[in-house]
């Protein structure tokens, strides 16, 4: 998955096309049924632009097969002008615009919270902020626009729930427990990974805090960018006999849009059951 953002100012379509060509396709990958109405994203973005939301981010995912990177999924997210409805501390509360033109997917528009410190974007997750989606029929663009007004409706609460976030202190253990279920989300049984605790390790001295929010921030990080080092001992094949040698390797970066949010949400819904765990209320 191709990423492109800056912090602090809003994408030109140029920019976006860089990373995230599929937005300007110019007509689906394959003939849809006689009902699918064809609007490049590109005419979204645009709309969105004229209704006060601004492009911060773009990302596309990859594909194998011959010239169908035009077409793929891709991810848009949005802030609005009026800053101070949605914006904690270095967080900013986010629209975020997922489609294809391959026949893969809807429009999706959900919350999210882009924290600049570390350029890594985070989805809220379903439940705590309602998810729209428009199918590819009738008059999308306002479709996609009146689906972002009501999305971005729910940024105070989340804006809220970050800032109660930063007020509950995580014991050593606790935060084990948070990097435990997040490791076992991420990483398959069997699988080489890092130890949990690694997902705790602070990627910048202003990350060392103890704060749910933080140590929130420092597990998706070190989960959704990958780059942790692992290990795998050397050992012998039971069947051939083979000598394996031992290996160093790091972790990759989660990349596909669909594993990458799926993933995403469920590290917030970690997090949610945490605060409602130390406050003994739902957050």
């Amino acid at each position: 998955m191709n990423r492109r953002s800056f912090q602090n100012r809003p994408l030109t379509n140029e920019e976006i096309n860089e990373v995230a060509p599929s937005a300007f396709a110019v007509e689906p990958w394959f003939a849809q049924s006689a009902r699918y109405a064809f609007v490049p994203t590109s005419q979204v973005i645009d709309g969105m632009r004229n209704a006060g939301f601004l492009p911060y981010s773009a990302t596309q995912s990859l594909s194998r097969i011959a010239n169908k990177k035009f077409f793929t999924k891709h991810m848009i997210r949005f802030r609005p002008t009026n800053v101070t409805l949605a914006q904690v501390g270095d967080t900013a509360v986010e629209a975020i615009l997922v489609n294809s033109h391959d026949g893969t997917s809807q429009y999706e528009i959900s919350l999210g919270a882009f924290r600049l410190a570390c350029l890594n974007g985070m989805m809220v997750a379903e439940g705590f902020a309602e998810i729209f989606k428009v199918r590819h029929t009738g008059n999308i663009i306002s479709d996609v626009i009146e689906a972002t007004q009501n999305t971005i409706l729910a940024a105070p609460k989340v804006v809220e729930q970050i800032t109660n976030w930063k007020t509950i202190d995580l014991k050593p253990s606790e935060a084990r427990i948070l990097a435990e279920e997040a490791h076992s989300l991420r990483f398959e049984e069997g699988q080489v990974a890092p130890a949990a605790e690694k997902l705790l390790q602070p990627r910048r001295t202003s990350d060392s805090g103890t704060d749910l929010w933080t140590t929130f921030n420092r597990i998706q990080e070190n989960v959704v960018t990958g780059g942790l080092r692992t290990f795998t001992p050397s050992t012998t094949d039971p069947v051939t006999g083979r000598y394996i040698a031992s290996r160093r390797n790091r972790t990759r970066a989660v990349t596909g849009i669909a594993q990458n949010t799926q993933l995403n949400r469920a590290l917030w819904s970690l997090a949610a059951k945490m605060a409602e765990i130390k406050t003994g209320s739902a957050s």
